[in-house]
């Protein structure tokens, strides 16, 4: 039997594939007369069909559970997010923004602190920030860029407002599985990708490897790079060793590495010591380097600051950058693009409160059972409150902790986040979700990637889109809807396979200026 799209209801939220039961948007009404003519046995092979994919693809993810790694199959939904890429080209211009006012106020904060000074930023915030690195101060990295990627969360509310819930700017994670996700949907439904108003996500290991090039202390020679990998057991070790691969660069351990006499960073090899230029950390700060950080760290590179404070090697990101990476200093992103750029911000950032600020402080405590609240440097999802969720044990609790280190904390509204159609052993049911694209910023220029990747809380009614907590994925589609019609899809059913004739679908966008597909 066919999907009858009549019967799906978003309950009141605001749907990224429907206006209203029925009625798909611009962007997915290719998409959803597609799907509309498969049969359910016909999507559930579909299903399958990603999940054997994955297995194959070996995508996996870390989850840390009663002490053990367990390495799990990718969650994957084969249900696509579409967005127009009208919409998209203003979201990519806000994010151009953010990012580039997030690194001019951490060249401000670790140099001249002018937005201190001028009272825009707080003082004793700075202070009490547990990300601003003394060591860092006085330097500036090669074109001023700190934040060299960036993963800035999006979420949509009630009224199809885009929001920025958080910047991502230590060791922004998941890109890998927004490549993935678009190979596996091309495998599961080809037909769809044989037209070119799908833009591509692919080219990103490319723009990656040119930005990371533009950062090598030798400008002009093939520079030599290497991304730096805690390890097997971290949990986002798929990803380290795929980047690696998709680029071609040397995956390393710090034992790998050593800082020579003459503060450059030399990588141990069979034929001897070979110079690094440039090393896509994929390390916390504090392991870095046990001679500035942590001496206790066996991870790291001995020396590794000492190279870098030299420019004899660059580190992406910065070490330091994480003090704007910061849910308290988040804020103030607004104020420092009006500081640094003299511009309004194109994309809002979520109402919030901040603990730390009397006013706010009291009425957090009095709204706990309508408020998110966050400590400011979790990720993950770990350490926060979801107050209409939780228990008045669980809201007491984390009233003493405000109370007790109100730096720590801010808090938002309970956004009714967006949702969007997703299959379950229950049939297509609405899902909570969000977006994470990645910004890759080299000072003369910032690429946004072509959508992003999209989480989904595969629980009902859950608001944790994190894979760790039992999220999963969408490919996420923007969808060229500039120029004429395209022709029909083919949709071939199994029972066509064996020999019916193929039943022609819908109609969308156009095949007048072709791109590659997907």
């Amino acid at each position: 039997m066919a999907i009858d799209w009549h019967q799906y209801r978003c309950n009141g939220y605001h749907d990224e594939l429907f206006e209203k039961p029925g009625q798909p948007r611009a962007a997915a009404r290719r998409l959803v007369d597609y799907l509309g003519n498969l049969g359910a046995a016909e999507l559930a092979e579909r299903r399958l069909a990603a999940e054997l994919a994955i297995k194959i693809m070996g995508v996996t993810f870390t989850v840390y559970s009663e002490g053990r790694n367990v390495d799990r199959s990718w969650p994957f939904d084969v249900i696509p997010r579409a967005i127009t890429s009208r919409e998209w080209a203003r979201t990519e211009a806000g994010l151009k923004q953010r990012v580039q006012a997030l690194n001019h106020f951490i060249q401000d904060i670790y140099g001249e602190q002018k937005i201190v000074r001028d009272k825009v930023f707080p003082a004793s915030l700075l202070k009490e920030s547990v990300n601003f690195r003394p060591q860092c101060v006085g330097m500036k990295p090669r074109h001023g860029v700190w934040a060299h990627i960036c993963g800035s969360d999006l979420v949509r509310d009630l009224d199809g407002t885009l929001y920025v819930l958080e910047d991502n700017l230590r060791v922004p994670s998941g890109v890998s599985y927004m490549v993935e996700n678009r190979l596996v949907t091309k495998r599961v439904f080809p037909e769809l990708f044989e037209t070119g108003s799908i833009l591509p996500v692919d080219d990103y290991p490319a723009q990656l490897y040119d930005m990371l090039a533009a950062m090598s202390p030798r400008p002009g020679n093939q520079p030599s790079i290497a991304l730096l990998t805690p390890g097997i057991y971290n949990s986002a070790y798929f990803e380290h060793s795929w980047l690696a691969r998709q680029m071609g660069i040397e995956l390393v351990e710090g034992p790998d590495l050593f800082v020579g006499d003459d503060d450059i960073v030399y990588m141990r090899t069979v034929y001897g010591p070979k110079r690094v230029d440039v090393i896509y950390r994929r390390i916390d700060d504090l392991f870095l380097d046990p001679e500035a950080f942590r001496p206790d760290s066996v991870l790291g590179v001995k020396g590794l600051m000492r190279a870098w404070l030299k420019n004899k090697v660059a580190l992406v990101n910065a070490p330091g950058a994480g003090v704007a990476d910061d849910k308290v200093v988040y804020a103030f992103v607004p104020a420092m693009i009006k500081y640094y750029l003299g511009e309004d911000a194109i994309l809002p950032n979520v109402p919030s409160w901040l603990c730390m600020r009397k006013k706010d402080r009291e009425h957090v405590l009095a709204n706990l059972d309508k408020l998110v609240v966050k400590p400011a440097n979790e990720s993950g999802g770990y350490g926060m409150l979801i107050g209409p969720r939780a228990s008045k044990k669980e809201r007491e609790k984390f009233a003493d902790l405000i109370r007790a280190n109100p730096r720590n904390y801010m808090a938002q509204p309970t956004l009714s986040l967006s949702t969007a159609p997703t299959l379950t052993e229950d049939g297509i049911e609405p899902r909570h979700l969000d977006l994470r694209p990645f910004i890759l910023s080299r000072g003369d220029s910032v690429y946004v990637t072509t959508g992003g990747l999209t989480r989904v809380a595969m629980t009902k009614g859950s608001l944790v889109v994190n894979s760790s907590q039992g999220g999963g994925a969408k490919d996420t589609w923007i969808v060229d809807l500039d120029g004429e019609t395209e022709p029909p899809v083919q949709v071939q059913t199994q029972a066509q396979k064996g020999g019916r004739q193929t039943q022609s679908q819908g109609s969308a966008a156009r095949p007048a200026r072709r791109r590659r597909p997907g």
